[in-house]
């Protein structure tokens, strides 16, 4: 079991029955506070294939697991039902993405389970939502972040609809969701009852929209692809130097004017198709040119010290191995080891916050299936023979 001394969210048990990414991602931000987490998962049958996410030791699910212990159990049998429901009588936490109909068919929703515990957090992540007309549907990323709208204004301008590369509407819900929780932990401290949290990719993705959501909501604009510009603040983008690509971001008179005289071209500031930001969008083009004109003249780290020395965001655009070389992010500790059996001393990424007192901690790596099953089931009061033959009935 991970070591959770003065951890912060230590006193919390959490009963995982998630899968995929979206429900890991939620059960991984309390695992990483010290939360007691149980993954419960199916007995493996010979045969079964791979599961989605990929391999067990693969670098996705190692990532999404760590800090974790395994149980095996059937939740078809009644017997495994019944051992579920004695770990619900002392959890705090349940985490599932099921689709709605399907914990109800196993007797796991919360209206079965808040008599065993009045005190229980319920937290649910599925595609659309739990109620509507497609709380059926299978959720997946990418039909939420087309559902969403991101894929609309993701990409080059005439390119037709882009995803991004990340799972942006499974990560989204699984930390809405972590937060919910906590948010429901926290009220519990003053009513005494739990309560069910839900969240849904497709919620989460339109929540990420942001500002560009408000174009609509508010000033009734639809947002289009605006590629590697920045879609209001102008300019800011891709640009071409004499060895790669920068990212600058100039938003606002002050800073654009900064950026003129960093660039040696303070006739930029001055110019009458740019003085202004209404000006500098409806010329967009144009003026990207005319600054590229002068960042291919210099190499990019020349162009990044100067432009931050004068006060313009500025950065380099690297690939993943380049990013974790950079010094800022070896000094921030985001990538952080843990040992595993099988693949030894094994690279992850952390936390994103970090706290001055409690800090997070990767304390072991993912298990493997029922790595935990007969040291959790003994918890529970079960002996030596009980378990066995459990085994022996395919119930763990």
């Amino acid at each position: 079991m991970p070591d959770t001394h003065q951890a912060p969210l230590a006193r919390f048990t959490v009963l995982d029955l998630t899968r995929v990414r979206s429900g890991p991602t939620a059960v991984r931000q309390l695992a990483d506070w010290g939360a007691r987490v149980i993954k419960i998962e199916a007995p493996v049958k010979p045969g079964s294939g791979e599961a989605m996410g990929g391999p067990r030791h693969g670098p996705d699910f190692q990532n999404l697991h760590r800090n974790k212990r395994s149980l095996t159990l059937d939740l078809k049998d009644p017997e495994g039902i019944e051992i579920f429901r004695k770990l619900v009588r002392a959890a705090d936490v349940v985490v599932e993405n099921f689709r709605p109909d399907v914990k109800g068919r196993l007797g796991i929703d919360y209206q079965a389970l808040r008599p065993l515990n009045p005190r229980l957090v319920y937290a649910s992540i599925s595609g659309f939502g739990q109620s509507g007309p497609y709380r059926d549907r299978p959720g997946f990323d990418q039909i939420a972040q087309g559902m969403g709208g991101l894929m609309s204004i993701t990409g080059i301008p005439g390119q037709g609809p882009v995803r991004v590369g990340i799972p942006i509407a499974d990560l989204s819900a699984g930390i809405f969701c972590a937060m919910g929780i906590l948010v429901a932990l926290l009220e519990r401290e003053v009513s005494g009852e739990g309560q069910q949290v839900e969240t849904s990719l497709l919620a989460a993705q339109i929540a990420m929209l942001d500002f560009q959501a408000a174009r609509w909501l508010i000033a009734h604009e639809v947002p289009g692809q605006a590629g590697n510009d920045h879609p209001t603040s102008i300019p800011t983008g891709v640009f071409r130097t004499g060895d790669g690509h920068i990212n600058i971001a100039s938003a606002g008179d002050e800073i654009y004017v900064r950026l003129c005289h960093a660039l040696e071209a303070p006739a930029l500031a001055e110019h009458p198709d740019y003085k202004t930001g209404r000006l500098r969008s409806q010329n967009r083009k144009a003026l990207n040119a005319a600054i590229e004109e002068i960042t291919r003249t210099r190499p990019s780290a020349e162009w990044i010290e100067r432009l931050n020395a004068a006060g313009v965001p500025c950065g380099p655009i690297y690939t993943i191995d380049q990013v974790f070389a950079d010094p800022q992010v070896r000094h921030l500790g985001i990538a952080q080891a843990v040992e595993h059996p099988v693949l030894g001393r094994t690279e992850l990424v952390g936390q994103a916050v970090n706290l001055s007192r409690t800090p997070s901690r990767l304390v072991s790596a993912s298990p493997d299936p029922g790595e935990h099953t007969e040291a959790i089931l003994k918890e529970l009061g079960y002996g030596d023979g009980d378990i066995a033959g459990l085994r022996e009935r395919g119930v763990v």
